[in-house]
């Protein structure tokens, strides 16, 4: 079994199941071209496994399949965000710290907050 998105017509993502292929070609489910293949265990260009990646990302509601990347694309988290073409997602202006510690990005400050001193 495989995982599909299909997209709509401005390819966002809609929804996500899990067919055989066959299912997806035989059209009960639309037009098979609406219907992209994506793994779970992809995510930034990298597969979990040290397979080859599929798609750059896994597809979820809301993503835009870029047919040129051949990848699925989260929508822009903040505006100070940048596109990073090599794993088609976005990565902050300052580098996320790496300490075991949970933290959230501040786009007013342009900074990453622990988790508990983030404001409510």
């Amino acid at each position: 079994m495989s995982h599909f998105a299909e997209i709509d017509k401005n390819n966002i993502v809609v929804r996500i199941i899990v067919a055989e292929q066959d299912f997806i070609d035989s059209g009960v489910v639309g037009n098979k071209e609406n219907w992209i293949q994506t793994s779970y265990n992809t995510f930034r260009g990298v597969h979990k496994d040290n397979k080859t990646p599929l798609r750059k990302n896994y597809a979820s509601p809301g993503h835009t399949y870029d047919k040129t990347r051949d990848a699925f694309i989260r929508p822009k988290p903040f505006d100070s965000w940048l596109f990073n073409e090599d794993t088609c997602d976005w990565d902050a202006p300052v580098d996320y710290p790496i300490d075991g510690e949970l933290y959230f990005w501040d786009e007013e400050n342009q900074q990453w907050l622990l988790a508990f001193d983030y404001p409510e």
